[in-house]
């Protein structure tokens, strides 16, 4: 079946199922041919979904012509009487992430900052896109969550995060495109097999499709099966997180060995995401399981990767933000016991950290000095 507004319509009334009625649309319009066909499918039937539509053009600096394909996105919105923004960003290529990563990264900031309750953030991912995402994933050595791929809706800051064409293929958006006489914009970058996903779609596909005809039908088919069973999975997991659960970010640890090592697993994997912290890898994950979970009680074990940090503390798991990244919440300094710090030494500044080993002081009214760990 080919692309058309009907299908459309008809799908963004079913992610309704999922995510609400939406007060506006707010469209990720790159210029290229995907997001060209969302946005002129969005505009032809606006009478019909009724909403608002912003499309919002993100200029990622990175390539000669960013500014005149900016300029490109304005007449196109222009023409289809849709308001327009571009919002230019920097992309840090510093993080230790590649360069697509680190452009997602800037392009998705750039997008939250806009997104207010209620609104529909959409993207023109599709089947292909699908296809795509499940096998660099298999190639990570990913599990159920990331063979499920991309998801058809999911939560994003105050609004949603929604792909509508996701049940397209790309032959039927370009005819679409051919059919309206629409122009896009192409992406030199599209054509070099240097990044993995280009790899993909130019040399591995094909050929998939050329042994096995619908191959990528085939493999989204199996991205849904896998999405439902991560649901599962995740649904599990909170179960077992809410009866263990001390505080954010605690898990007890009497609770936590009554569990299976792969129920273990999966309850890490979730607590960490619900924290919003970075996902660890499999063997990140299994030294928290055997460096930190059976640490005798006087040690200080601690697992690290990118942003996050796994440590123990009386018998309770903390997943924390590294001092690094951006914490959570703050402490004040407050006048009022008869005895406290000093102004002097307030004055002389202050630094909140975890105990490196070996630190000493002299408590007040003393003459000799202690061990802070013998104190502790």
């Amino acid at each position: 079946m080919s692309f058309s507004q009907e299908n459309l319509l008809n799908q963004l009334t079913e992610l309704e199922r999922v995510a609400g009625k939406p007060t506006r649309y707010v469209l990720a319009f790159s210029g290229g041919l995907d997001s060209t066909v969302l946005l002129h499918a969005l505009a032809s039937c606006r009478e019909s979904h009724g909403k608002p539509l912003l499309a919002v053009h993100i200029d990622h600096q990175l390539h000669p012509d960013s500014s005149s394909w900016a300029q490109s996105c304005a007449r196109l919105a222009s023409r289809l009487d849709v308001d327009y923004v571009c919002e230019q960003v920097t992309v840090d290529g510093t993080a230790g992430r590649g360069p697509e990563a680190s452009a997602r990264d800037a392009r998705y900031d750039a997008f939250s900052r806009m997104i207010t309750a209620g609104d529909w953030l959409l993207s023109a991912h599709h089947r292909d896109d699908q296809a795509e995402t499940l096998l660099l994933n298999l190639m990570r050595g990913s599990g159920p969550s990331g063979i499920a791929g991309i998801p058809a809706a999911r939560q994003f800051v105050d609004g949603w995060l929604v792909r509508p064409m996701l049940g397209e293929s790309r032959d039927d958006i370009r005819a679409y495109a051919e059919s309206h006489d629409l122009a896009w914009i192409e992406d030199p970058s599209n054509e070099s097999d240097e990044f993995d996903r280009n790899y993909l779609r130019q040399e591995i596909l094909p050929r998939l499709d050329s042994r096995w005809p619908q191959a990528g039908k085939r493999i989204v088919r199996s991205a849904k099966l896998a999405r439902e069973a991560a649901e599962l999975l995740a649904e599990l997991a909170a179960l077992d997180l809410a009866g263990m659960c001390t505080a954010q970010g605690r898990i007890d640890l009497d609770g936590f060995r009554t569990l299976s090592a792969p129920r273990q697993k999966n309850l890490l994997r979730y607590a960490i995401q619900q924290q919003g912290l970075s996902p660890p890898t499999a063997a990140q994950l299994q030294s928290v399981l055997d460096d930190v979970v059976p640490a005798r009680e006087d040690a200080e074990p601690l697992v690290r990767w990118p942003g996050v940090e796994v440590r123990r503390y009386r018998n309770q798991l903390y997943l924390l933000p590294s001092p690094e990244a951006e914490t959570h919440g703050g402490v004040e300094l407050v006048a009022g016991a008869p005895r406290g710090l000093s102004d002097e030494i307030v004055k002389a500044g202050l630094e909140i950290r975890f105990r490196a080993g070996g630190e000493e002081f002299r408590p007040s009214g003393q003459t000799h000095t202690r061990k802070l760990k013998k104190l502790l």
